[in-house]
């Protein structure tokens, strides 16, 4: 099985798009289902943000499987597929495994370096993992993937080399000192809106949300007061920052009264665009913030983690390459086993009259010359099985020996 990965991003398509295609709650488990089903796949992970909709699949067909997810990313998101696939990015094998590592670390969101990918990669692990459609491949990638993430943030300076989005959008938006904000929702991104409005010294932060009792304590965290979403009144306030994720307006401009910033992180947007044509109103997107660049560095932290994503990309290939060789040295193994055996049984029915301890060290002595000749050749194989061109060595053994690891009998558990 190998790994394909594909989606897009904003990198690959406008915000608009995003937001259509967006896919959460029933959907996006219905969209994870309708990939694992697919004849041609046999583990999937869904990735859905405000940022990115990605698709990794460990597929036994390369171009059946683009062809089926296309498909099925098409029609769950009612999206034509003529309409998507210009905008659509594929990596397959060791590309995809790259381009996870770098979506991890945060070195391909909209703000290099944030930190909340890491989070919601997790999450999408956690889905597929209850849901059966994970294995043994995309379980070590993401696994994998995880860890390097997690590096990226502790062993270099990218969290001061990127900002989240709440803290890029919060630049655009000017200083908030002593202003009386509200956030909207009460989710992981009103979590860390509300710490950062905190840690910025704003004079009131006040949390409104659908569930009251994580609006209260989400509010009481920072000191300050939740509210019902049918209690919004805009003109008590100087910044709102919105991510409900509720899919739908929560804000219209009919709510919105006076100067005011408003900061739209959702996907699809809570605020109607609309507003932008009110007097004193300020209005930022995740489009606003993908076209200032805010967040987009290219220090010392960044190239850092790059060097981290190579160094942990190899060592991961090296090890897939290796794993892959496995089948064939038991298959070997065993079928050196078994020819043993055989000529034992053969030499002792010719030999009935050796006692025991002849027959013990007998057999003893033909089993260690078998381990001594195979010894070198599996271990020179696993070796060179963690090259790009391994898969050759592990064919030419199987050639060689006539060799099939994929017949159950001759992959039985034996001591390597």
């Amino acid at each position: 099985m190998s790994v394909l990965a594909i989606g897009l991003s904003h990198r690959s398509a406008p915000v608009a798009l995003l937001e259509r295609v967006s896919v959460s709650g029933e959907r996006l488990e219905k969209l994870l289902h309708d990939v694992q089903q697919d004849a041609c796949v046999a583990e999937a992970m869904v990735v859905s943000t405000c940022n990115r909709v990605e698709v990794y699949a460990a597929v036994d067909r390369f171009h059946a499987a683009v062809t089926a997810v296309t498909e099925l990313l098409s029609r769950h998101t009612g999206v034509a597929a003529e309409e998507l696939t210009p905008h659509l990015y594929v990596h397959y094998e060791d590309r995809a495994a790259e381009h996870l590592f770098s979506v991890v670390c945060g070195l391909d969101s909209m703000v290099v370096g944030e930190g909340q990918i890491l989070g919601q990669v997790r999450q999408a692990l956690k889905l597929a993992q209850q849901r059966g459609t994970v294995g043994a491949v995309l379980n070590e990638l993401v696994q994998q993937a995880l860890r390097v993430g997690k590096r990226a943030h502790t062993e270099t300076d990218l969290d001061l080399a990127g900002a989240s989005l709440v803290t890029a959008g919060l630049q655009l938006g000017g200083p908030v000192e002593g202003k009386r904000a509200l956030v909207v929702g009460a989710g992981s991104m009103s979590g860390l809106a509300v710490a950062t409005l905190a840690r910025a010294g704003v004079g009131e932060i006040v949390v409104a949300n659908r569930t009251h009792e994580r609006a209260v304590r989400l509010a009481e965290s920072v000191g300050g007061r939740a509210i019902r979403l049918e209690e919004i009144d805009l003109a008590q306030v100087d910044l709102v920052v919105s991510c409900t994720g509720a899919g739908r307006h929560v804000i219209t401009p009919a709510m919105v009264k006076g100067p005011l910033v408003l900061l739209d992180l959702a996907m699809p947007h809570d605020v109607d665009p609309a507003v932008r044509e009110l007097p004193g109103v300020t209005l930022i997107d995740l489009e606003t913030i993908k076209e200032s660049g805010v967040g987009a560095r290219g220090d010392e932290a960044v190239q850092a983690v790059r060097r981290l994503v190579a160094e942990e990309l190899q060592a991961y290939l090296s090890a897939e390459r290796a794993a892959r060789v496995t089948p064939t040295v038991v298959a070997l193994r065993s079928k050196a086993a078994d020819v043993v055996e055989a000529e034992l049984g053969r030499l002792m029915t010719r030999l009935p009259d050796l006692d025991d301890r002849a027959r013990d060290e007998v057999a003893q002595t033909v089993r260690r010359v078998v381990d001594k000749l195979l010894h070198e050749p599996t271990v020179r194989v696993k070796r060179l099985a963690t090259s790009p061109a391994g898969d050759h060595y592990a064919e030419a053994l199987r050639e060689l020996f006539d060799l099939d690891p994929k017949v159950p009998e001759a992959v039985r558990e034996v001591e390597l």
